[in-house]
């Protein structure tokens, strides 16, 4: 986690220590996160799983794609990413704030 403190007319990006807990949680490979099926919230709206920033599909075991959120750390069933939504629904900072990593 970084957090960005304001210093002497400047930004600086500190890099703070993660906890255990979460080190471990990021350390277990994508294949096995578990499935969240029971947080899904189902929408008729464009706020879905494929618009989250979020969202992320990865290439799998024989390059079968693998759709995860990053946010809750889980795998997301295939057709589920058109159709259902998270609490934690963020719009994708590209459309927000014109935000390119790949420029960075």
């Amino acid at each position: 986690m970084l957090v960005q403190v304001y210093a002497h007319g400047l930004f600086m990006v500190i890099p703070l220590p993660r906890p255990a807990a979460l080190n471990a949680r990021l350390e277990t490979p994508i294949e096995e996160w578990p499935y969240l099926d029971e947080v899904l919230l189902k929408t008729r709206s464009r706020k879905v799983c494929m618009t989250c920033h979020w969202f992320r599909n990865h290439a799998g075991v024989n390059c079968i794609p693998v759709l995860t959120c990053q946010l809750n750390q889980g795998l997301i069933a295939h057709g589920e990413h058109l159709t259902s939504r998270f609490q934690g629904w963020t719009d994708d900072l590209v459309r927000q704030n014109d935000w390119a990593p790949e420029v960075a």
